[in-house]
């Protein structure tokens, strides 16, 4: 049976990751495929991998995540939130190298709302003088 050592719940825009760590040896399950599957660029697999490096547990954990809503981006920072909140958990110690690098804050810029009788959050209609 595989237990789960910690989890961790990471968010960015839309999209919310569940993360979820293992005993093994590195490897990345992102909803099912493999975290370099999962996303396209080279850069996004950079930065899912981010906290790992800075606490140097690269090949001591398994990470299984679930990962929904927003685009790519999103969902790979959101990981690199949920893993370094999974992190602290199963060693208290690595709290302050991640909070250095200001991985555990929350990024809470949100797409603003459309109004209603505007084109879109701040996008007026053409004013007509005449």
């Amino acid at each position: 049976m595989i237990r789960n050592i910690a989890i961790g719940t990471g968010r960015r825009k839309t999209a919310t990751a569940r993360v979820f760590l293992r005993e093994g040896n590195g490897k990345i399950v992102v909803n099912g495929k493999d975290v370099k599957d999962y996303f396209s660029s080279a850069g996004q697999v950079r930065l899912v991998n981010q906290p790992l490096l800075v606490t140097s547990n690269s090949n001591k954990f398994d990470i299984l995540i679930n990962v929904q809503g927003g685009g790519l981006n999103g969902q790979a920072a959101a990981c690199l939130h949920g893993i370094s909140r999974a992190l602290t958990q199963v060693d208290p110690n690595c709290r302050t190298a991640l909070k250095a690098n200001g991985y555990l804050t929350r990024d809470s810029r949100m797409v603003e709302r459309k109004k209603y009788g505007q084109r879109g959050a701040r996008r007026r209609f053409q004013f007509s003088k005449r």
